[in-house]
């Protein structure tokens, strides 16, 4: 795939190829449009170099982060903090309910509605205890 300034030099080449004088008036036109070319490619070229660096930039900020929430919260997934979220099949509110609670309660009220949350295993016939516990 060609790049931008390699199109813009071609162009260049194709006015030398056609003896277009620029001391005429569509010579100077032509001159200024292949210039502005030009100076957009180069622009483009800094922009991608900028992006490529910045990229690398954030990725090594990326490692930094994970390795320093790994050593913060003792894992790898600062997502897991011992809490699952659920829609509660009464009122449709997202809620997070302590991992704890499902050990210790046969009843889970939802905070929003004060209604009980039901939960219907669906991969195996014991309610009571599921086999993805």
């Amino acid at each position: 795939m060609e790049t931008i300034r390699e199109k813009v030099s071609y162009a260049n080449g194709l006015i030398d190829g056609l003896d277009i004088k620029s001391d005429t008036k569509e010579g100077k036109v032509i001159k200024a449009i292949v210039g502005i070319l030009e100076d957009m490619a180069e622009a483009i070229d800094e922009i991608d170099t900028a992006g490529s660096e910045l990229g690398d930039y954030v990725e090594a900020i990326d490692e930094d982060l994970s390795e320093l929430e790994e050593e913060v919260y003792g894992q790898d997934d600062p997502d897991d903090d011992g809490f699952i979220e659920l829609e509660c099949p009464n009122c449709k509110e997202t809620v997070f309910i302590d991992e704890d609670v499902f050990d210790e309660e046969d009843e889970i009220i939802c905070p929003n509605c004060n209604q009980p949350i039901e939960f219907d295993c669906d991969c195996c016939s014991d309610d009571d205890h599921c086999c993805e516990d």
